[in-house]
């Protein structure tokens, strides 16, 4: 497929703002440094081994500080090994203490913090939980309201509310301090798994309590969870809530509901919504409500809408971000507005944004629809020069465009790459990989990224199947189209059975 014109430009855009500055040279580097320090640590010893003279008074504090700053490292790294034989363990700790000669009470606090902060981060809900564990065996423990909310909140995130629960219980049982900002935590766990009466009875109980009454953020995650289960009549009635009870709601409830508004095609409340911030003194628009509208009419092809709001924001007072150059450039690459992307970049270069992992993706895939696979190409090596980690999103656009090209060995070039590196798959790339080698005829490749999915951890849904059923019955193959019809059949089955 020949690009469209238009890209010569986009493409020159590009080459302006996207390039790498060139690195520096140290003039005094004569060789590469030694990636195992062996350089470093000669010359940083060679006066002593020169001279037989007594060391000066302050070469022997720089020298106790280093031991100290040394033996500091050293504790650190025996206790991050500590933690991780600790959660590895299958024997009794007595076995692990004796044989490591590691104590498991005797941690360093701030690398146990540290990898317990880790994790939730990570959402590794289940090896949070087993460092929390770690924590409460620790001498110098103390109770902390702080640690339990977050842990409940990741609880919350991972669609753990029973977990959350009992970490809740177990926050008050150990005499923290119960507020509405941990009934609020709790609350968010059930409507993040869409347990909508567990949460309103929350929302009430949290009414009847001293100290914990609901604020105008208990309010915001509950709507905004409504909206995400398209649960809008209850919205409103939050809002009359809200309204009863003298909490006004802010800029970021109003925000909410403009992004799931326009996510959700409905177009009037959003409008309805946006009317109501311009009226009010309190609530303001701001950078996000301006990037939730573009969105909303740029991702659904209104480009002149699109463009009409961004230049009324302007008018407003309202500078863009980061963010609002990706919503641009994504919508204009899908309407494949090309010279309208080369402006936008342009635009970047001049106020020196730098691109972001967001604004390779949106390019990359522009290119690959467009079946430039050399430009796409030059774009992918460009981020990763620039020190940028593709993941899932950058696989899918270089998967689905080599697959519509017919590149199936360029595909194996992808798969080489994600084997020397630590990037999270998800099934929605597997799904693009099944394609693009269903659509190439490669049946036999087609069928082990089902063997890839199951090393992978990846779970085949509805698309998975659909897919695979589609390219078998393109080739008349009507035995295969029974066998996966059965297989979808059979995890249905199971699925059903395990809810």
């Amino acid at each position: 497929m020949a690009a469209p014109t238009s890209l010569s430009q986009l493409s020159g855009a590009i080459l302006c703002s996207a390039t790498p500055r060139p690195r520096k040279l140290d003039p005094k580097a004569t060789k590469s440094p030694d990636p195992f320090g062996s350089f470093a640590s000669s010359s940083s010893s060679g006066v002593g081994a020169k001279t037989p003279l007594a060391r000066s008074p302050l070469l022997v504090d720089k020298e106790r500080e280093a031991s100290e700053r040394k033996e500091e490292v050293n504790r650190k790294v025996a206790s991050k090994k500590a933690i991780s034989i600790i959660l590895r363990r299958e024997a009794t700790k007595a076995v692990i203490e004796k044989k490591r000669g590691t104590n498991s009470k005797k941690l360093l606090p701030q690398t146990l913090l540290e990898a317990l902060h880790e994790r939730i981060t990570a959402l590794r809900w289940e090896s949070a939980l087993k460092v929390f564990d770690l924590l409460h065996e620790q001498i110098w423990y103390r109770p902390n309201s702080g640690i339990y909310i977050k842990l409940i909140v990741m609880l919350g995130k991972c669609k753990q509310p029973e977990k959350a629960l009992e970490l809740f219980q177990a926050m008050a049982d150990e005499g923290c301090i119960i507020n509405h900002e941990s009934y609020t935590a709790l609350l968010s766990a059930y409507s993040r798994s869409g347990l909508f009466d567990k949460a309103f009875l929350l929302l009430d109980a949290m009414k009847k309590t001293p100290g914990c009454y609901p604020d105008v953020y208990t309010y915001s995650v509950l709507i905004k969870s409504c909206l995400q289960f398209f649960k809008f009549d209850q919205v409103q009635a939050l809002l009359a809530d809200m309204e009863a009870h003298g909490t006004k709601p802010n800029t970021i409830t109003y925000n909410t509901l403009v992004d799931a508004y326009g996510k959700a095609g409905r177009f009037a409340e959003m409008e309805a919504t946006l009317s109501v911030m311009l009226q009010g003194q309190d609530c303001n628009p701001d950078v996000w409500t301006m990037n939730a509208t573009l969105r909303a009419f740029g991702g659904s092809g209104q480009i002149e809408t699109m463009e009409s709001c961004y230049e009324k924001f302007q008018n407003a007072g309202i500078n863009p971000n980061i963010k609002t150059f990706n919503i641009l450039l994504d919508s204009y690459g899908k309407a494949q507005h090309y010279d309208k992307m080369s402006s936008v970049m342009e635009h970047m270069q001049k106020y020196y944004f730098s691109w972001t992992l967001v604004t390779y993706n949106v390019v990359i895939d522009a290119f690959g629809r467009a079946g430039d696979l050399e430009q796409m190409e030059y774009l992918f090596r460009l981020m990763r020069s620039d020190r940028i980690k593709p993941n899932c999103v950058t696989l899918c656009s270089l998967v689905r465009a080599y697959g519509r090209a017919g590149a199936v060995d360029k595909i194996k070039s992808v798969l080489r790459l994600i084997d020397n590196s630590d990037i999270m798959l998800d099934t929605v790339f597997f799904n693009c990989l099944i394609d693009a080698y269903g659509r190439n005829g490669c049946l036999t490749e087609m069928r082990e990224v089902l063997e890839m999915m199951e090393r992978r951890g990846c779970k085949p849904d509805k698309v998975t199947y659909s897919t695979m059923i589609k390219a078998y019955a393109s080739k008349g193959i009507r035995d295969r189209v029974k066998e996966i019809q059965d297989m979808f059949q059979t995890e249905q089955g199971n699925m059903m059975v395990g809810g």
